[in-house]
């Protein structure tokens, strides 16, 4: 728990109980989340507190957003040591159509691209839909 107390501190979190319990959560999980997940896991916490403590965690750089085509955003940790500065992760991330699990694939980065003069990115979200490994059996 300590290793988890100085995460939050070193991002500009003040560790309460229940952001290390989420943190800890999130952190357990092998595909991204949603909000509705977070819940049913912390079936007595309070909606409101949870959607917070991830809305936070998303502003330090803690966790990172997923749009997979849903509708529902999930959320998944972001492997990276500078949370505490705005960041994009541009990697790529796969959504399973057949068990709905959504993963980061880190080790594949999205790639740059050049956009006309004037156009100006500020978010860029590359989703692979398929068939996992797992459903691919």
């Amino acid at each position: 728990m300590k290793n988890t107390e100085e995460q939050l501190q070193n991002s500009g979190i003040r560790p309460t109980a229940m952001r290390i319990l989420v943190y800890q959560f999130i952190e357990e999980q092998t595909s991204a989340i949603s909000l509705t997940a977070v819940e049913s896991h912390f079936e007595r916490s309070d909606r409101t507190t949870l959607y917070r403590t991830l809305k936070r965690f998303e502003e330090k750089g803690i966790v990172h957003q997923i749009n997979d085509g849903t509708g529902i955003p999930k959320y998944a940790l972001c492997h990276h040591e500078l949370h505490n500065k705005k960041h994009n992760d541009l990697h790529l991330h796969f959504h399973c159509t057949v068990c709905g699990e959504t993963v980061c694939l880190t080790e594949h980065q999205i790639p740059q691209i050049t956009l006309p003069i004037n156009y100006h990115p500020e978010d860029i979200n590359m989703l692979v839909k398929g068939t996992c490994n797992k459903c691919n059996l």
